[in-house]
């Protein structure tokens, strides 16, 4: 747990939740699915794991994965990682099964909208130019309590056009993990729908 006690961006606080445990099923479901990224170290991590330990009561600690030092992206900027306005929500916040895609109003309320997760991930990503892809990420602050007590987690997104100190073999990789990780998710959701 030291690098987690070292680096403030790893340990996420569930103290606001008022039902911890739903917070803590839905969260896991991205452990393999989805990078985090540390503006205090601007690490990449996409392979770590998720606990909850006793002694550090109320926390998600967030760690990555030592024996896979190659899994881990440096130096990236804060200036390349952007909030995108987009949360995904667990169905049953909308009497529907799986995950999906929506915004929040000025109101902090749902947005009008909202998609299956995979059918609007793909749209946004299909849409965009080449030279900006579309790369959701995690980072600390991203899961949050909604309605009645429904956790769902703000999207941010690596912009690799503006990373200016690693190289483009890297920026291709970030993209290409990224990638696989939804991917996984999408398979995921088809086999095992949440709220079954």
């Amino acid at each position: 747990m030291s690098e987690a006690a070292e680096n403030p961006d790893l340990s996420w606080d569930l103290d606001d939740f008022t039902n911890q445990d739903r917070a803590r099923d839905f969260v896991m479901q991205f452990e393999t699915t989805m990078c985090v990224y540390s503006p205090s170290v601007e690490q990449l991590y996409t392979s770590y794991q998720m606990f909850f330990p006793q002694e550090w009561e109320r926390k998600l600690v967030i760690l990555p994965d030592p024996q896979a030092y190659h899994d881990t992206f440096f130096n990236i900027q804060l200036e390349a990682v952007a909030a995108t306005g987009l949360y995904i929500v667990p169905g049953e916040l909308i009497n529907r099964d799986g995950l999906f895609l929506a915004n929040v109003d000025e109101n902090r309320g749902l947005g009008q909208r909202q998609v299956p997760f995979e059918t609007g991930m793909r749209a946004i990503i299909d849409a965009q130019p080449d030279d900006e892809p579309f790369l959701p990420i995690l980072a600390k602050g991203d899961l949050r309590e909604f309605e009645q007590s429904w956790p769902v987690l703000h999207l941010h997104r690596v912009r690799p056009q503006v990373l200016e100190r690693i190289s483009d073999l890297d920026k291709s990789s970030i993209g290409n993990v990224i990638y696989e990780k939804l991917e996984t998710l999408f398979r995921d959701q088809q086999k095992a729908p949440i709220g079954r």
